[in-house]
């Protein structure tokens, strides 16, 4: 008897060491997640000639992209950001009325680091100053992040350039400390709004040079090179071309409206990659979760391995 119990006690040491050996490590210490809001997929990846992301498409030989990325969920600003953000399609107002009922992974990270600043979120459009918080009892009004969102940087004022985004946004991440940041350039999807199809495509092109001077500072910056992982993603897209209005409106299940772009660049990815899997809004969060060491008690969503590099 008191040998099969020492066998047993073997056998088990031998099972938590394979399974302290299969835990993965990341060269990945930060992240960011840029959303540009509103583009449609035949203007981004879906165009052969890649004409409005040019930067995006010459980066491709450092990262990866996934051809068949999708919203699932209500293809709205807030919802779809907030599906990236806590992994759940939650069908909540889209006018900065209404709080995710999940907490984001801004919230999970201050939870698990502390230092509010570390966590940073960047919007030009004034009510994702929500991602901040959930309406969720125990995280309401709890482990809040630093948020710059719209004309007066709290949620109130309204919508402002994405220029000014971008200057705080390159401001910030010179100053080192972010390790989590989110970010919303609104112009893509203001401009098809407006009915303004030149103004639209240009928007893409001067939110893909953002996309290009960031992770230009990456590259160059002690605290984020080698060890940053880089995610361009869209809330939505729009109406495909003949329904509807086409460019100029969204909101609803066409494949326009659901078919989006990511397209990432990390330490712990595979590089001049395509793949055709399918993907969803809500797998950015468990999978950056993954990089970060963090747990995300309430997504729906899945860990992207086929992203990530072999261990």
């Amino acid at each position: 008897m008191f040998r099969v119990y020492l066998s047993l006690i073997f056998l088990l040491a031998l099972v938590s060491c394979k399974h302290e050996s299969n835990v993965r490590t990341y060269k990945t210490r930060r992240v960011i997640i840029l959303v540009i809001d509103g583009p449609r997929y035949s203007e981004t990846w879906g165009d052969s000639s890649h004409a409005f992301i040019p930067m995006r498409y010459g980066l491709l030989n450092e990262g990866v992209m996934v051809s068949n990325f999708r919203n699932n969920g209500v293809t709205f600003t807030n919802p779809g950001h907030t599906a990236i953000c806590t992994g759940v399609y939650d069908a909540i107002a889209n006018n900065g009325s209404e709080l995710p009922h999940f907490p984001s992974l801004l919230q999970m990270y201050v939870e698990r680091y502390g230092y509010p600043s570390y966590a940073t979120l960047i919007a030009s459009k004034d009510k994702l100053h929500i991602l901040s918080n959930t309406s969720l009892p125990a995280y309401y009004n709890q482990f809040q992040c630093y948020k710059d969102c719209g004309v007066n940087g709290n949620g109130t004022g309204g919508y402002r350039a994405d220029t000014i985004t971008y200057l705080n946004v390159m401001a910030q991440l010179n100053s080192g400390v972010p390790r989590l940041m989110v970010v919303n350039f609104k112009e893509p999807d203001t401009y098809g709004h407006l009915a303004d199809s030149l103004a639209y495509l240009n928007a893409i092109k001067r939110t893909d040079q953002y996309v290009a001077d960031i992770y230009q500072l990456i590259q160059t910056h002690p605290d984020y090179k080698d060890q940053t992982t880089l995610i361009v993603t869209n809330d939505h897209g729009r109406h495909t071309k003949g329904w509807l209005d086409g460019y100029v409106s969204h909101g609803d299940n066409c494949e326009g409206c659901r078919h989006i772009e990511l397209f990432a660049i990390s330490p712990d990815f595979k590089k001049n990659t395509v793949i055709n899997k399918n993907y969803e809004q809500i797998d950015i969060a468990p999978t950056v979760a993954e990089l970060l060491g963090l747990r995300m008690k309430y997504g729906h969503g899945k860990v992207m391995w086929d992203l990530f590099l072999p261990q």
